[in-house]
């Protein structure tokens, strides 16, 4: 049962003093029998008064407010974390789509993260789904080759997408990194009919050869009859192991962005995002990420007001 160190910063930095800050966090592990919170420190600059709560998907939320000017924001995770599953999962490969109906017709969550978002490439989604398949499959094994198939065709790259890249442009450029892997997978197995979500949090590899080490990771997890969650990771085409760390689950990464906030002010800012990963053996890894950002528009009574310039949201991309 390995024991992870991690250090998580993340820094907005502001050209101007901006003010009424509101933020949003989900950086605490998930509560799960695949992993054990030995110790978690949050501190975050000006001291602000967090307010916790578990949202929809049970993901434990902290949401804090800075009313003062300030230039900088700085949120920082100290993690230590036992990771209590094997290697990798041991998941059922009997259970097939009859099964899978019947817990479905009892689960509204299952049902609800069954239905595929609309896209305009749904025809071309079709095309790979008429590779992968076949009726007389278990659900496990349609999850796996759908994860094969991304992990075989598409280029992990990294600075070409965003928070708001689609699926569409991801099925048009066949690259990205892992969040935007995820979320091809998911339109893939829910336009099948296999229930699964999305999954943010740590990969903590040690040197082995996986992607995605660094920022915060992304991968799903499908159900799979008579046994529950599993997470299958498409940027490593891996079942997840006891190197993943998972923060936070949802419909799609919007429903578990480690950072989110808004605030007031004329200024452009700029985020950087730290990840240190501490092993027992000794070895730490550490990488330094400025995000790129998205600027949203001005509504009239912004463009107007003479002391509001702008509104921006910020969300870290997980690679």
């Amino acid at each position: 049962m390995p024991v992870f160190k991690i250090h998580h910063i993340t820094k907005y930095a502001y050209e101007q003093p901006v003010s009424e800050s509101i933020n949003e966090v989900k950086i605490f592990p998930y509560q799960c029998k695949e992993q054990e919170v030995l110790q978690h420190d949050l501190i975050i600059s000006h001291q602000p008064d967090i307010h916790y709560f578990n949202d929809y998907w049970g993901n434990k939320t902290g949401t804090f407010t800075l009313i003062d000017p300030h230039t900088q924001l700085i949120i920082e995770s100290k993690l230590i974390v036992r990771t209590t599953q094997t290697t990798q999962l041991s998941v059922n490969f009997h259970s097939g789509l009859d099964q899978l109906q019947n817990d479905v017709d009892y689960d509204l969550t299952l049902l609800e993260l069954m239905k595929p978002d609309d896209i305009e490439k749904q025809e071309e989604l079709q095309t790979i789904i008429d590779t992968i398949y076949n009726a007389t499959k278990s659900v496990a094994q349609i999850v796996e080759q759908s994860s094969e198939y991304i992990y075989k065709y598409f280029k992990y790259t990294k600075g070409i997408t965003t928070i708001e890249t689609t699926v569409d442009e991801i099925l048009e450029d066949k690259r990205g990194v892992c969040q935007d892997f995820a979320h091809v997978l998911l339109q893939l197995l829910r336009s099948m009919g296999i229930p699964s979500r999305y999954v943010s949090g740590y990969i903590c590899p040690n040197k082995n050869g996986m992607r995605g080490e660094g920022a915060t990771h992304a991968w799903v997890e499908a159900w799979i009859p008579s046994y529950g969650w599993a997470g299958i990771d498409p940027t490593n085409n891996v079942w997840t192991t006891n190197n993943h760390i998972k923060l936070a689950v949802g419909r799609n990464f919007r429903d578990c962005s480690p950072v989110k906030g808004t605030f007031k002010g004329p200024s452009r800012q700029d985020l950087f995002v730290f990840v240190s990963v501490g092993y027992e053996d000794g070895q730490i890894f550490e990488e330094t990420t400025q995000v790129q950002m998205e600027k949203l528009e001005k509504t009239p009574e912004q463009k107007e007001a003479d002391y509001l310039n702008a509104t921006f949201a910020a969300q870290q991309q997980q690679q």
